[in-house]
C-alpha cells in the first residue's frame, strides 16, 4: 500500500464550483428571503413550525437528512485501516478537534457573548447564543473539508482517513462533550433530546448513507458512486438555503430590531476558526510532518459540521432560539474564512518546510 506521506494525488483544478464559491452570497440571500417572508408570510411559517413530534420538527429534520446524507456518502470507513500510516497528523486533527476546539469554543463564547459584548445582546438569549457557539465546534466538518483539503494539495487518503476516524468518534462524543460544556455554562441540557438528535442527525444517516454507499458500489464501482455524489450535491446545499429560510422567517424580526448581534457573533467563531487551524499546522510542523499532510490537518482542526449544529439547535433549542441563530452565523461566515486558512496555508508552505527534519519535507508525487 502506498504511504500517505509520499502518494499525494494533486487534482488539475480546483474542487470549489461556483455554486460552492458564492455560498456566502447565497446565505445571505436566502437570510434575506427569509426575514421577509417571515415578515410579510408570518402564517406559513407558524404552520411548520407546530409540524413537530417529540421535539423534531419534521419539514427540518427532511431537509437536514438531505443535507447529511450526501456529505456522508462520501465517507469511506475502511480507510480507518490507513489511520497508523500518518499517526503524527492523525494525532495532532483529532487532539484538535475533541480536545481543544470544542473548549477554545466554550471560552471565547464565554469571553466574548458573556462578558465583553454582552451589553449590546440581548440578556435572555446569551446563555443561547453560547450554546450555539458550542454545537457549532462540537463536530468536525464532513463534507467542505475534501474541498479545502484539494485546494491546498491534500494528501487525500489523509483527509479521508481523518474524517472516517472523525465520524466514528462523533457518534460516541458528540452527545457527552455538549452536555458537558452545556452543563458548565449553566445550560439545563435536555438529555433525551440530545440524544434523540444524535440518533436521527448522527447514527441513522451514517448508516443510510454506508447501506446506500455498498449498494451503489456493488451495482456499478466507483463510477456509479462518483455520479450519484455529482447529482447529490446540489441538493445537499439547496436543503441548507431552504432550511436557512426556514430560520430567518421565524428569526426575521429580532435581527431587523438588532443586526449587531450577526457582527458580535461571528467574532467568536472566526477567531476559533483561525487559533485551532494554528495549533494544528504548527503542531504537524513541529513533529517534521509533510506539508500535504499538515495542510488538510489544519482545515479539518478548523471547520465545522455546521449543518448538524443547525439540526441540533433547532431540536435543543427552537426555530427562534438564539442558539440556532448562532449557528446560521457560522454557515455565513465559513467560505471565506476557510478560504483565507487555504490561502494561509498554500503561501507558507516554504516557511513550513524551511527545518532541519526532513520528514516536513516528503516529496509530492505528481
Amino acid at each position: 500500500m502506498t504511504s500517505l506521506a509520499g502518494s499525494a494525488r494533486r487534482r488539475a483544478a480546483p474542487a470549489l464550483g461556483r455554486f460552492e464559491r458564492y455560498l456566502s452570497v447565497w446565505v445571505a440571500l436566502c437570510i434575506l428571503a427569509g426575514i421577509v417572508l417571515g415578515r410579510l408570510l408570518p402564517e406559513p411559517f407558524q404552520v411548520l413550525g407546530r409540524m413537530t413530534v417529540a421535539s423534531v420538527n419534521l419539514p427540518v429534520a427532511a431537509l437536514i437528512w438531505l443535507m447529511i446524507v450526501p456529505m456522508l456518502l462520501k465517507v469511506d470507513f475502511a480507510a480507518l485501516a490507513r489511520v497508523a500510516e500518518a499517526w503524527r497528523g492523525i494525532a495532532v486533527t483529532a487532539g484538535v478537534n475533541w480536545l481543544v476546539k470544542p473548549f477554545s469554543m466554550a471560552a471565547l463564547g464565554w469571553l466574548f457573548l458573556g462578558w465583553l459584548f454582552r451589553r449590546w445582546l440581548p440578556p435572555d438569549q446569551i446563555d443561547r447564543y453560547i450554546a450555539g457557539l458550542i454545537l457549532l465546534a462540537a463536530a468536525p466538518c464532513t463534507a467542505m473539508v475534501f474541498v479545502w483539503s484539494n485546494l491546498t494539495g491534500g494528501e487525500p487518503n489523509f483527509t479521508l482517513s481523518q474524517v472516517a476516524l472523525n465520524d466514528t468518534i462523533m457518534i460516541f462524543a458528540f452527545a457527552p462533550i455538549v452536555g458537558l460544556l452545556l452543563g458548565l455554562s449553566s445550560i439545563t441540557v435536555p438529555w433525551a433530546t440530545l440524544f434523540l438528535s444524535v440518533v436521527l442527525y448522527i447514527v441513522l444517516p451514517v448508516i443510510a448513507a454506508q447501506l446506500w454507499r455498498r449498494c451503489l458500489l456493488a451495482r456499478g464501482g466507483g463510477s456509479a458512486l462518483s455520479q450519484a455524489l455529482r447529482r447529490l450535491q446540489p441538493v445537499s446545499l439547496v436543503a441548507l438555503l431552504a432550511t436557512l429560510v426556514l430560520l430567518f422567517g421565524f428569526q426575521g424580526e429580532q435581527i431587523v430590531a438588532q443586526p449587531l448581534v450577526i457582527v458580535l457573533l461571528a467574532v467568536p467563531i472566526v477567531i476559533q476558526v483561525y487559533l485551532n487551524a494554528a495549533i494544528a499546522y504548527l503542531g504537524n510542523r513541529a513533529l517534521g510532518v509533510a506539508h500535504n499532510i499538515a495542510c488538510p490537518s489544519a482545515l479539518i482542526g478548523a471547520s465545522n459540521f455546521f449543518e448538524l449544529a443547525v439540526a441540533a439547535a433547532i431540536a435543543l433549542f427552537g426555530f427562534q432560539s438564539g442558539a440556532a441563530l448562532a449557528t446560521v452565523v457560522g454557515v455565513l461566515v465559513e467560505v471565506p474564512v476557510m478560504l483565507s486558512v487555504v490561502a494561509i496555508v498554500v503561501r507558507t508552505r516554504g516557511w513550513y518546510e524551511r527545518r532541519g527534519s526532513t520528514r516536513a519535507r516528503v516529496p509530492v508525487h505528481r
